[in-house]
């Protein structure tokens, strides 16, 4: 085991994946107050520091478990309180709650391909920091996809919530209460390579879509 090389890699991914997953759980937070609900807020949750959101397993060693494994390195944070029966109109705005997460994902993940770009364009780029740029980008559009999956307790799952009739949407909703399950079920997933297309296709897509947006900086610093 090459310890030097892997403390490496955890100095290269933790500032990465720390911010990935705290500023996706502020996003909810943050979007949830806009909405009428003022409890992530009273509890603190609001907050650029990854310290208030840290999950020791979810945040720090799920996300090892996963690279060492060679899966994409997900994981979660403490999860921020909602009550969406404080929203103003609980259904409709639960949707808008539940992409705040994912889009803040995409948000840093077009902000660390901007500093790749910077960075290139300085001439003689670090390579510590080109490498953390990229695991900024793969990281924040993996987290981006993954979370859009429509199940819940995925973000992406509680937007069909939002979507379907109530009697469906009560009925989908309920299967929240396996959240432990439907999480190990998608890791084992993982694992076996089935999710590759979708995890794969879905990342690559987004990064295209980070290139496409920085196009213009692209060709005016070269």
């Amino acid at each position: 085991m090459n310890i030097p090389q892997i403390l490496v890699t955890i100095s290269i991914y933790a500032i990465p994946v720390l911010f990935a997953i705290s500023l996706h759980e502020a996003a909810h937070g943050y979007v949830a107050r806009y909405f009428g609900d003022p409890t992530a807020a009273e509890q603190g949750r609001i907050s650029l520091n990854p310290i208030r959101h840290i999950d020791p397993f979810g945040t720090i060693l799920l996300p090892l478990i996963l690279y060492f494994a060679t899966v994409p390195p997900l994981g979660y944070a403490k999860p921020v309180p909602v009550d969406f029966g404080r929203l103003r109109n609980p259904k409709k705005q639960m949707v808008f709650v539940a992409l705040a997460g994912p889009m803040a994902n995409f948000a840093m993940g077009l902000m660390w391909a901007l500093l790749s770009i910077l960075l290139a364009a300085s001439g003689s780029p670090s390579a510590f920091l080109m490498a953390m740029t990229q695991v900024g980008m793969v990281v924040n559009a993996a987290m981006f996809v993954f979370n859009l999956i429509p199940i819940p307790p995925l973000d992406g799952g509680r937007v069909v919530t939002g979507l379907l009739p109530m009697a469906l949407a009560r009925r989908f909703a309920s299967i929240e209460r396996y959240s432990v399950f439907v999480f190990i079920g998608l890791i084992v997933l993982m694992q076996l390579r089935i999710l590759d297309g979708y995890l794969g296709g879905g990342i690559a897509l987004v990064r295209e879509l980070f290139g496409l947006i920085l196009s213009p900086l692209t060709l005016l610093l070269n």
